[in-house]
């Protein structure tokens, strides 16, 4: 199932990108992004599962997918230029897909999903936060790709719908995430409808 989650959200991705005309891309996307910036961001999705498959770890550090969140958070938490450095990335990588944005995602996702069809299960990836099986490393990806192909299309007013096992994987990691921070009750208040969320809650 995360390999077809893998495939199909990013097809989406590449779908709600290719709908994107020029008057769009420099309006506000996310944040300090701009949507051009926000698609640059998301491609990253798709570029580091080709780059870290590139340069395979010596062993799993982290085993589970969740356990890339937490090391993420950890090390955002411990420097306040995180944040900027995530900015600055989203930015350069909105700039690297050139003068044709969509044509540039759509190589991208070609590339990468033949990349992945190819590459065993196991296959130990080298993150920046450890080794991974690919398997492992994916539903991170499945996560970045589902929400921010969500707020594009927010931004650029398109209505999206998430492939089934896409919206299963990135459930599941939603939750791992609430359960790891604690902060599992909130949410489910808030899903069935007993309250809203509190101000600027996030599970990541």
């Amino acid at each position: 199932m995360i390999r077809e989650a893998y495939e199909s959200v990013a097809a989406v991705f590449v779908d709600t990108v290719a709908q994107i005309s020029e008057p769009l891309w420099h309006q506000p996307g996310l944040g300090v992004w701009t949507v051009l910036d926000l698609v640059g961001h998301t491609s990253r999705a798709l570029l580091t599962v080709e780059t870290y498959l590139a340069q395979s770890a010596p062993h799993a550090d982290l085993a589970r997918p969740i356990d890339y969140y937490l090391q993420t958070r950890m090390q955002t938490q411990a420097t306040l230029a995180a944040a900027d450095a995530i900015a600055a990335r989203g930015r350069q990588a909105g700039e690297a897909l050139g003068a044709d944005p969509a044509q540039a995602v759509r190589d991208i996702a070609t590339r990468v999903l033949a990349a992945v069809r190819v590459a065993a299960d196991n296959a130990l990836v080298g993150t920046p936060l450890g080794g991974m099986r690919l398997i492992d490393y994916l539903p991170s990806r499945i996560f970045e790709l589902a929400v921010h192909t969500l707020d594009i299309a927010h931004a650029v007013s398109l209505a999206v719908t998430l492939p089934e096992t896409a919206a299963r994987v990135t459930v599941h990691l939603l939750a791992d995430a609430a359960l790891e921070s604690g902060k599992v009750a909130p949410l489910l208040l808030a899903a069935t409808g007993r309250q809203p969320l509190p101000d600027g809650y996030s599970v990541l």
